[in-house]
């Protein structure tokens, strides 16, 4: 997957990094992580963007509209589905 291409025509290429990296879980942060994913309903290329980061693992920040805890939940099923889906079940 070409990142460069995906990441030009994303909603965020101009925005805060430190806005879809916050620390903590609380206060400012979950503020941040509103913000962050209210771009991400506006951008084109979430769905590219959330297959990026669950085919290699960003752990952390916001990507393709999900948190960090709702990507881990995310990933966990999506990883179920691909190794079914590899052994034909």
């Amino acid at each position: 997957m070409d990142i460069s291409h995906w990441q030009e025509q994303s909603a965020c290429r101009q925005a805060d990094p430190e806005m879809f990296f916050p620390i903590g879980s609380t206060g400012s942060a979950l503020d941040r992580i509103h913000i962050a994913k209210m771009l991400c309903e506006s951008c084109k290329v979430t769905e590219t963007c959330l297959n990026y980061a669950l085919e290699t693992n960003q752990e952390a920040g916001v990507w393709g509209g999900y948190a960090e805890d709702e990507r881990r939940r995310l990933r966990k099923r999506w990883l179920a589905e691909r190794r079914k889906a590899r052994v034909g079940v």
